[in-house]
This record gives structure tokens, C-alpha cells and sequence, in this order.
């Protein structure tokens, strides 16, 4: 069938063009997107070729990743449902992830599609009397709410996050709903003054924040979270980590490090630090954080800065990657969502 989607060409090219999609099988919802959310890090890391898969890097040798439809994060309204799906229905508004395609690197991994052949698992059924944009960044929201559940915390203690982007800012939130004194550490004022209102903030600086941290209070960090790809930033906490505390650790990482964590690792023994690996997305998460959006609980529309219609893709990427203007949310409007209903 005919879809168009948002294909990375080339390394840094940008195109909205048709692209063909399966035929919808029995197991199979066909989508028609109304917003989809980028995920600006990983798929700019794709968009600049600097991986294959995933959290897979490219190396050397590697064959290169294009053309390559990214994301992984859409709303929209059911058009038709296959012979073997019960759960929806068309005119349903749903979540949906990745969806298949044809003609691709990866045929799996396609998240600016519409229409958009998913396999119903991939799927979330929306809340009513709540607009459906709050939950286009629906995956990267739970990631931040994965990093800011997975270490044990008590009300009062100190969180730090590192990193202001969209997975910082929804780690700081919920940790800040958990009960915690969340410290978060960036480099841009425009989004630390969007987190204002859930902790305290500070600008990041070759330590990491770690001064101005300190600044703050006596207290030691009982969790750290890690979001922007930088081992510096652990070691650079280490001596302010509560013994017992964590770690979790949520960055993309390059195959060489500025810290070689096999050599620290008796150093962090010594410490009793445990670590926490974030990463990907599971069906009770995605369904626990669309829950906490509607109860109010994180808040993904404050995250949101631009808009653009799908067509305009590539200027989008453009400004993402430029960073010519604070930028932090961007979501891609397609055409059902000009269609009045």
C-alpha cells in the first residue's frame, strides 16, 4: 500500500516522499497519523550515521544506514483493523511505535509513516476528553519515567539529573513526583527554566554541575542519572554519591569513552554503587506512563517548543540540528490531523 513518510536519504538528507508499506495482515491496524513526535537524539544520531540499529553504533565496516524512516512515537485515528484484532476498532485514537515498511535499511524500524501498518501490540488505546498530542512522545516519556523509577529513593533524598533534554526533563519529573529533591543539571537556560517548577536547576560546566550542586546543600546523591552520553559526568560525581547510592545510566555512548569503566570499576566498588541500564520500552511502562500523562502527573506538552507540518521535515531537522533557536519538543503534523472531524 501507499504511505509517505520522513526518510533520512543520506547522512544529514532529509525527505518527505512516498514509500510503499506492506498490505495490512490479519494481526495488522492500519494508522492515520495526526502528530508524530521526533526523538531528537537517537534519531539524529541516525540522521548523521553514527548508528545502525537501536543502541547499536556504526563502526568501521559497517554498511550505511540509509534510507532509514527513524522515530518510533505517533498518534493517531484507526483506518482499518485486520481479521484477528479484537482490541481495536476503526476511528479508535491510538499510540502507536514503529511500523512496517518496504524498501528500507531497516524495514522494522519506522516511526514517521502514515498510513502506518502496525502490528496491534504495537498499539495503546488513548484516553478520552485529552488531547492525543499529549501522548505522541508517549516512548520517550517512559523513558524518562523508566530512569526515574528504577533506583530505590525516599521522599527528601537528592536526585541529580544530567541533562536537560526531553529524557531529563521527564527523569527529573518523575523522580520529583516520587518524593525526591531532583537537581537537574544543563547547558541551555531556556529548558532548565522549563523545569524550574518540579527542582532546582543548574547550568552544567566542565564538572558537570558538580560545584553548583554542591552549592545547594551538604547532602549527598542518592541517585544520579545519566541521559547525555557523557562517562565523564560518573566519575565526576563519585565522590558526592551517597555510599549505597545509584546510577543510571540512559546516554548513547561512543565505542571510546573519556572514563574506561573496567579500569573505575573498584572505585565505584568502593563505593557500593549499584547502576541501572535504561533503555528501550516495554508494553506495562508505556501503559503506566500514558496513565500518569492523563492523571497529570508528567507533563509532556510543557516539553514541546515547535511545530511543523510534515512536509516541512526537513526544515525541522535543520533546526534541531542548527540549535539557531531554543528548541526542545518538536512534533510533525500530518494531514488527518487538518481534516475536521
Amino acid at each position: 500500500m501507499e504511505s509517505h513518510a520522513v526518510v533520512f536519504t543520506g547522512p544529514n538528507q532529509v525527505a518527505y516522499q512516498k514509500i510503499t508499506s506492506p498490505e495490512p495482515g490479519p494481526e495488522d491496524v492500519v494508522v492515520d497519523v495526526h502528530h508524530s513526535w521526533i526523538s531528537n537524539g537517537t534519531e539524529g544520531s541516525f540522521l548523521r550515521g553514527e548508528r545502525i540499529s537501536g543502541d547499536v553504533a556504526w563502526r568501521s565496516g559497517d554498511p550505511a544506514p540509509f534510507p532509514m524512516i527513524a522515530g518510533y512515537q505517533k498518534v493517531g485515528r484507526v483506518r482499518q483493523v485486520g481479521a484477528a484484532v479484537q482490541r481495536f476498532a476503526p476511528g479508535d485514537w491510538v499510540f502507536a511505535s514503529m511500523s512496517k515498511v518496504c524498501g528500507m535499511f531497516d524495514n522494522q524500524f519506522a516511526g514517521h509513516v502514515s498510513p502506518a501498518v502496525c502490528a496491534q501490540g504495537a498499539l495503546l488505546a488513548l484516553p478520552a476528553g485529552i488531547d492525543p498530542l499529549a501522548f505522541a512522545g508517549l516512548v520517550l516519556t517512559q523513558v524518562g519515567y523508566n530512569c526515574g523509577t528504577r533506583s530505590p529513593i525516599q521522599s527528601g533524598q537528592l536526585a541529580v539529573v544530567l541533562g536537560d533534554g526531553l529524557v531529563g526533563q521527564w527523569a527529573g519529573q518523575t523522580l520529583a513526583q516520587l518524593g525526591a529533591k531532583v537537581v537537574l543539571v544543563g547547558r541551555h537556560p531556556d529548558r532548565l527554566a522549563r523545569f524550574s517548577r518540579f527542582g532546582s536547576t543548574v547550568l552544567s560546566g566542565t564538572d558537570n554541575g558538580l560545584a553548583a550542586v554542591r552549592a545547594l546543600g551538604s547532602e549527598r546523591v542518592q541517585v544520579l542519572v545519566e541521559t547525555v552520553g557523557s562517562t565523564r559526568g560518573l566519575k565526576d560525581y563519585l565522590p558526592q554519591m551517597a555510599r549505597g547510592g545509584h546510577m543510571v545510566i540512559a546516554g548513547f555512548y561512543s565505542p571510546a569513552g573519556a572514563v574506561n569503566l573496567q579500569e573505575s570499576l573498584q572505585e565505584f566498588r568502593n563505593a557500593e554503587i549499584s547502576f541501572d541500564l535504561a533503555s528501550g520500552a516495554t508494553a506495562s511502562r508505556l501503559q503506566t506512563t500514558l496513565e500518569w500523562i492523563a492523571a497529570g502527573r508528567l507533563d509532556s506538552l510543557g516539553c514541546l517548543t515547535h511545530r511543523f507540518p510534515v512536509e516541512q521535515a526537513a526544515e525541522a531537522w535543520a533546526l534541531i540540528e542548527s540549535k539557531r533557536a531554543p528548541v526542545l519538543g518538536v512534533v510533525l503534523d500530518w494531514p488527518a490531523s487538518r481534516i475536521k472531524l
